[in-house]
Order: C-alpha cells, then sequence, then structure tokens
C-alpha cells in the first residue's frame, strides 16, 4: 500500500499544479479563476472575488471526498491546490486594494 504523506502531496500538487498550466497554455500555471468569476459575476449580478471562486472549489473538492468514503487521492490534491490558490488571490486583492 502506497503511503501519503503532506510532502507526497504537496509535490503531487506541485507537479498537477505546473501540468494544468501546459494543457491550458499558461506559463504561470492554472490561473482560470479571474475570468471565471468575472463571467460568473456577469451573468448573476454577484459580486464574488477570485479566492471566493477558490473557496467555493475547495468546498466542491470537500464534498467529493466526502462521497468517495474520504480517501479520493485526486480531490485531495485539487483541494491543496485550491487552498494555494486561494491564498495567492488573497494576497494579490489585498495588495490591489
Amino acid at each position: 500500500m502506497q503511503e501519503y504523506t503532506a510532502e507526497s502531496f504537496m509535490e503531487e500538487a506541485a507537479r498537477l499544479l505546473a501540468e494544468r498550466g501546459k494543457e491550458y497554455d499558461s506559463s504561470r500555471g492554472e490561473r482560470s479563476m479571474e475570468k471565471t468569476v468575472a463571467l460568473f459575476n456577469l451573468r448573476t449580478g454577484k459580486d464574488l472575488t477570485e479566492a471566493e471562486g477558490w473557496i467555493f472549489l475547495g468546498y466542491l473538492k470537500d464534498v467529493r471526498q466526502d462521497s468517495a468514503g474520504g480517501t479520493h487521492k485526486d480531490s485531495a490534491v485539487d483541494r491543496i491546490n485550491y487552498a494555494l490558490l486561494e491564498a495567492e488571490a488573497r494576497f494579490r486583492e489585498r495588495m490591489n486594494t
């Protein structure tokens, strides 16, 4: 049985973040939330921030993790990345105010 450690999750998360950037043609990795919340806000009249978008997706991954019995590796890795991207967005939003 494979051992899952904090370090192995972080390594996988970093690899996946870089891979997604290549898939979606971004040298900075996965950074689609800003455009996503802009479209959401336009359609709904809401004022969701980029950080709030990452929080929302984090909750989606939590629900999926729970639905899979609590040990769904892909959801766990995605959740780590969403938390990191949320932190990045929060600091960027703070710097821009």
